[in-house]
């Protein structure tokens, strides 16, 4: 049986550090990356006590370097089982949206929602051929409409189209068996969530983690939070 392989975006800190290690500890291979190589090999050096840890350089919001890993991946393993596509930027609290720094909205919205489009439209031809896939979208509750207020406007946008995206893809393939669902890890203590936030980045990655392992009758299409539905 051949080794599934997981792609975790943004994995040389935070919450997407503790999920590869979760990923590694359960007997996955993990293909780590980082917009910067010095960062992701020091992660890599981290990770390899707990399995097999592949490191490759990933700016989402380029276009040619989704190209280069798509590229990597078909390569070096010719399948892609899992893809988290967590790497997130700016949780801009200083603006508001009658104020907001457009073109600073429109880099926000090239990372957290073009790139995690960019890399289902790049991995999903790969898990169509073994008729297998799980993507998961590391979302926010700042992105869900229903509980939405003012503030963080790029970021919560951002986040907002991405539960979107989680929606279309998910029901577009769902006849596939690959599954496509959004997380919100809560607040964490990471650079973006700060040392004031409740959980640790370990606790932040369970539910990543469990939407990456669903069993075929899982559920996909769906936002969760502590392996619980929550409202879009």
């Amino acid at each position: 049986m051949k080794q599934q392989i997981a792609l975790v975006t943004g994995s040389n800190r935070g919450i997407g550090f503790a999920i590869a290690k979760g990923l590694l500890q359960k007997g996955y291979a993990v293909i780590a990356t980082a917009r910067k190589e010095i960062d992701g090999l020091k992660a890599k050096s981290k990770l390899e006590k707990y399995g097999d840890v592949h490191f490759h350089v990933l700016d989402v919001s380029n276009a040619d370097s989704v190209y280069a890993i798509k590229t990597f991946v078909q390569k070096e393993f010719g399948h892609l089982d899992i893809l988290i596509n967590n790497a997130g930027i700016n949780y801009d609290t200083w603006q508001n949206t009658i104020n907001a720094d457009l073109e600073e909205v429109e880099e926000t919205m090239n990372t957290n929602f073009m790139g995690a489009w960019r890399m289902a439209q790049a991995f999903i031809p790969l898990m169509k051929k073994q008729h297998y896939g799980r993507i998961v979208n590391v979302s926010s509750g700042a992105g869900a409409i229903n509980n939405m207020g003012s503030g963080t406007p790029g970021y919560s946008i951002s986040k907002a189209a991405l539960n979107v995206l989680t929606i279309q893809l998910a029901a577009e393939l769902y006849r596939q068996n690959i599954f496509v669902n959004a997380v919100c890890p809560g607040w964490v203590r990471t650079d973006m969530g700060g040392m004031g936030a409740t959980r640790s980045p370990e606790k932040g990655a369970e539910t990543i983690i469990w939407a990456a392992m669903l069993p075929d009758n899982g559920p996909t299409g769906k936002f969760f939070r502590d392996k619980k539905v929550i409202e879009w």
